[in-house]
């Protein structure tokens, strides 16, 4: 029973492992297929559904391993148009695949890098393409894998973009720098193909145009999102960077701006996009970065697909759809397949049929299958209308997304407009201060008013109070004595109490300046008043006869008169004890600061002391600092010496005469030494303005007097090579110039002389050597330094235009001769023109490597200079390689010369062969000045090598060819001498002998010429007469060699014997 249990759970486990197994195979050959048809050499788009089934199999397997394992079998290196699909799938597994295929696809990085390689050397416009696919892919795994938080797709986030940049000013410096390499390999791939097409609408509906155009749809995608990552980086640059620092990088956004609107322009009336993709606006300008307000402006361009679903027709009967979900472990096949009879009979025999022969699990089984047929018309239905569903929800993420953006800026432009709010709140804050500050001084000067008032209105009534009493006592007054003593008293008080209120009035004037004068005009009212009592008081004498009744009361008037006098002198005693004792506390502070001016002064002394100290010692200090520098110069100078005079040591050294230089190296020296000398002069004359730095001196005499040692010594080495007249001069400028530098050094060693020390005298000296050097350079530098470079360059491509124009015209006359000709003479013309375009092509291969080369041997030599100071200062080299090309062009143009007089039978074909040997010679020399300076393990120098002796290959065929041609056309006749007498044989021999001694004649003549045509060549050249001669020796001119030719002279024709020797002819035999 046990084993009845366990039997349908290992049956399952079998089927299961089958079916598993059927569905790797069935998605294996799908895959297989999709891509087959994908990826093909026919000159049409890439179908949308093959490319999404290869792009759900890397999220179905989660990587790119069977893509890549079927697209390496591809024959990639054998079709461009090929090569032009495989990378526009690949740029789409890129953006839509799984996450794991931008790992998978690093590990083919390499294959990737060669295949552009490949077809970047072939001249083929979808190679062309492919190149910079290539090159936009590669750049685009390079930058997802360093910066892995940004998805391929590039559908990043503000937040994601800002982490990745992080908050280090270089990190985003580096990172808006790929971005810009990233965006122009985009934009150069986008210009190249609408460069090869027509923009009409003709040429993008047709299946050639939009074979091309179909991969700038993922561009426009890539595009968009680039442009809005450099508009946010090169913000947040801006914040962090003066803005001079970043104009390069400004400069570079414009130009990738203006390019970047063209292209989605152009892209935008075409037809073939208007149904596919919407491409977005950018604004009319460039947003201005060096105002940070303008990010508010920037709007995010968005790229919009249609939610448009056009049905494909399916090319085969086994191009199913892939399903997106797998409702079942169960696989679709392993559903469908049939039992079979035997093995359910096998199961039967050996378990028996349960339940009596019946099985309910059938009908179990046949429910299911309804079921799942039911549940898999319904996953269709979900799936359409999830599709539908998901298509809608994009183009609303979309306009979300630009509605986000929208929000974005205005809360940006609230932003701005907030912050410029509070700053005008802030200055009304302060203008609100300022005007309650100055509202509570107000409100306080008139508080100071308003008391000074009321203590003037008090004074003022008690003054009428006064006033009043006085008047009443006066009429009251009987005695006349009394009351006038009564009176002088009351006067006296009045008088104490008028200067009571002078001391108020003053006190009052100095609160409140703004009631003085009416204080003054009060005072002087009561004046008269008091005078006017007065004569009161002088009128009432008369009648104080009258007022003895009244006296007592006067008298008791009188004593409370002096009671309150006694209270007031109480109050003055008072106000005098205050008075005194504020006089002691300013006596107090008096004393204080006395005694803190008498501190003040003692430590005044002890700082001035300080002060003469240290001006003293600094005095000692930069005494013994002149003194120093001083000494650091007479040791300069005394090494200076010694290098100068070892130099001249050098002239007269007998080891030193096997030492020779060039003039160039002479004039260089001679140049960088008059250099020095201005330095010199310079630091001699900072020295004596501030003697206690003599750095710039000791700087100057170092390099001057190596500079000058150097100039010595190659001055009498290239007086070695010079003629007598000149190494005499020279030798004696040397010593003159080693004769004025030791001068100049001796008073630069003494004080007394150190003033009048004057470089002019070496200066003189070394501009005599420096011309001296001019005129010992070899003829024919008639062509400025600093235009050899250009020269190089120009050369080079002039040799490489008359190359491509010998193709055509040798295209052209095998064109005319197929018409003209016929038979044997079209034959041997046809071979003869094929082994002279197989010529050229080898010598534009061999041009092509040789500008390689150069380059590489520029660009590893110029160091820290420019190209043309490297021309410059390798100008032999230089002229040796303009000579080479113009050679090389002027050969080809002549051999198309000879070709044609040949083809047309107006020329020779021993001018053809000439001209074959002058090419090889000219090819050879380029090589041989592009040798020159080139590395032994060069790669591009073992090219240039390959690429000459194909040179001389096609040469010694073009010899061959034309040599054949000749033996077939000449006809040669037969020497019959049958019918000749003795006498008659015997005068044909002298007449050739005569002949033949005359063209020897003209052979000797043509060598003579053609060694002084060489001779000649060289002095144009540079090369002197002398060496000429040399090379020459004494030997014969048919021994000269011809470095023209890349061929052996031929060897000198053997003399024919004298005209009295008779020939040694066979006797004739007769027959009788």
């Amino acid at each position: 029973m046990n084993s009845m249990r366990h039997v349908p759970t290992r049956v399952k486990s079998r089927r299961t492992e089958a079916n598993l197994g059927a569905e790797r195979e069935h998605f294996d050959k799908q895959q297989l297929s999709s891509i087959s048809k994908a990826i093909t050499s026919s000159e049409m788009p890439v179908k949308e559904k093959h490319a999404r089934r290869i792009i759900l199999g890397t999220h179905r397997e989660k990587g790119a391993y069977t893509f890549w394992s079927y697209a390496l079998g591809l024959p990639l290196a054998g079709s461009s148009i090929l090569s032009w699909k495989f990378c526009h799938v690949l740029h789409k597994v890129l953006r839509d695949g799984h996450r794991n295929v931008l790992q998978d696809c690093m590990r083919h990085h390499s294959s990737l890098v060669e295949i552009g390689k490949l077809w970047s050397n072939l001249h083929d416009k979808y190679g062309q393409l492919v190149a910079l696919y290539t090159k936009v892919l590669c750049t685009k795994m390079e930058f997802h894998v360093k910066h892995s938080e940004i998805p391929p797709n590039l559908e990043a986030s503000d937040e994601v973009l800002e982490r990745t940049a992080g908050t280090d000013i270089n990190n985003v410096f580096q990172l808006t720098v790929e971005v810009f390499d990233y965006l122009d390999a985009e934009l150069r791939l986008a210009e190249t193909v609408i460069r090869q097409l027509n923009t009409s609408i003709a040429i993008s509906t047709l299946t050639s145009g939009q074979c091309r155009l179909s991969p700038l749809i993922q561009v426009v995608q890539d595009c968009s999102h680039l442009y809005h990552f450099t508009v946010k980086l090169l913000f947040k640059l801006h914040a962090c960077l003066p803005a001079d620092t970043l104009q390069g990088h400004r400069d570079r956004f414009h130009d990738q701006f203006h390019s970047l609107k063209t292209f989605f322009n152009k892209a935008r009336d075409m037809l073939y996009f208007k149904r596919l993709i919407q491409i977005p606006k950018l604004p009319d300008s460039p947003p201005n970065f060096l105002h940070a307000a303008s990010l508010a402006k920037h709007v995010k361009p968005v790229v919009v697909i249609p939610d448009e679903y056009e049905p494909e027709q399916q090319d085969d009967d086994d191009d199913d759809p892939e399903p997106l979900i797998d409702v079942s472990n169960v696989s679709t096949s392993s559903l469908q397949a049939q039992p079979q009879p035997q093995q359910f009979d096998i199961f039967d025999q050996t378990f028996g049929p349960p339940n009596g022969g019946f099985d309910e699990r059938d009908l179990q089984i046949e429910s299911l299958k309804q079921d799942l047929e039911l549940l898999r018309a319904e996953l269709e239905k979900v799936k359409a209308e999830a599709q539908r569903y998901i298509t809608q929800l994009k183009s609303q993420i979309n306009s979300l997304e630009a509605e986000l953006e929208e929000q974005r800026a205005q809360k940006q432009r609230a932003l701005v407009e907030n912050e410029q709010l509070r700053m005008e709140l802030e200055a009304t804050r302060r203008r609100n201060a300022e005007h309650e500050g100055t509202q509570a001084v107000f409100i306080e000067a008139e508080k100071r008013a308003q008391a000074t008032e009321q203590r003037y209105n008090k004074l003022k009534e008690k003054h009428t109070e006064l006033v009043s009493s006085h008047a009443e006592l006066l009429r009251k007054s009987a005695d006349t004595v009394k009351m006038l003593s009564a009176t002088q008293q009351t006067q006296e008080e009045v008088e104490r109490t008028k200067q009571q209120l002078s001391f108020e009035v003053d006190r009052i004037k100095q609160e409140a300046d703004m009631k003085l004068e009416e204080q003054k005009f009060e005072m002087e009212k009561l004046k008269r008043d008091l005078e006017e009592k007065m004569a009161e008081v002088m009128r009432i004498k008369g009648t104080l006869q009258s007022s003895e009744k009244t006296s007592e009361h006067m008298n008791s008037s009188v004593t409370a008169l002096q009671a309150e006098k006694e209270r007031l002198m109480r109050s003055v005693s008072e106000k005098e004890a205050e008075l005194s004792s504020l006089r002691q506390a300013a006596q107090v502070q008096q004393s204080s600061l006395q005694q803190e001016r008498e501190r003040s002064s003692r430590e005044l002394g002890e700082l001035q002391g300080k002060l003469q100290e240290k001006t003293s010692l600094e005095v000692q200090l930069k005494q013994k600092l002149l003194e120093e520098q001083f000494a650091l110069l007479q040791g300069t100078v005394t090494e200076a010496e010694n290098i100068i005079q070892d130099a001249v040591a050098k002239l007269d050294d007998p080891l030193h005469i096997r030492c020779t230089s060039s003039p160039d190296y002479l004039v260089s020296r001679a140049e960088a030494t008059l250099g020095s000398v201005d330095k010199v002069k310079k630091g001699h004359a900072d020295y004596l303005s501030n003697m206690g730095d003599a750095g710039g001196l000791l700087r100057a005499l170092t390099q001057f007097s190596h500079l000058a040692a150097d100039t010595i010594i190659n001055g009498s080495a290239t007086a070695h090579m010079a003629p007598t007249d000149h190494a005499d001069r020279l030798t004696e400028n040397c010593r003159g110039c080693a004769t004025q530098s030791l001068q100049f050094f001796k008073d630069l060693k003494s004080k007394t002389t150190l003033q009048r020390a004057d470089p002019a005298s070496i200066r003189v000296i070394v501009q005599k050597i420096l011309d001296l050097g001019q005129e010992l350079r070899p003829k024919g530098m008639d062509v400025r330094q600093d235009e050899l470079g250009d020269m190089v360059d120009k050369e080079m491509a002039a040799t490489s235009a008359a190359i491509e124009e010998a193709v055509r015209r040798i295209d052209e006359m095998m064109d005319k001769a197929r018409k003209d000709t016929s038979g044997i003479k079209l034959e041997v013309n046809e071979r003869i023109l094929f082994s002279c375009t197989d010529l050229m092509k080898a010598i534009r291969l061999l041009i092509i490597s040789s500008t390689d080369l150069q380059k590489e041997i520029v660009e590893g030599g110029r160091g820290a200079a420019t190209i043309k100071e490297f021309y410059a200062r390798n100008s032999r080299w230089t002229e040796g390689l303009i000579s080479a090309a113009k050679a090389v062009g002027w050969g080809a143009t002549e051999m198309v010369e000879s070709a044609d007089k040949v083809v047309l039978h107006t020329g020779k074909y021993e001018e053809l062969i000439v001209c074959s040997h002058e090419i090889a010679a000219s090819t050879a020399q380029l090589v041989a000045a592009s040798k020159v300076k080139a590395d032994r393990n060069s790669k591009r120098l073992s090219v240039l090598q390959q690429a000459s002796r194909h040179v001389n290959e096609m040469a010694a065929n073009v010899v061959a060819s034309t040599r054949t041609g000749q033996e077939h056309l000449e006809e040669k006749e037969t020497m019959d001498f049958s019918g000749m007498s003795v006498i008659k044989l015997r005068k044909e021999e002298m007449e050739s002998q005569v002949k033949l001694l005359e063209l020897e004649s003209q052979l000797e003549n043509e060598r003579l010429r053609l060694g002084e045509l060489r001779k000649k060549h060289y002095e144009v050249a540079g090369v002197p007469s002398e060496q000429v001669s040399e090379d020459n020796g004494e030997s014969s001119l048919l021994d000269l060699p011809v470095t023209m030719s890349p061929k052996p002279s031929k060897p000198a024709l053997f003399k024919k014997p004298a005209l009295f020797q008779r020939p040694n002819v066979p006797p004739k035999t007769v027959f009788k």
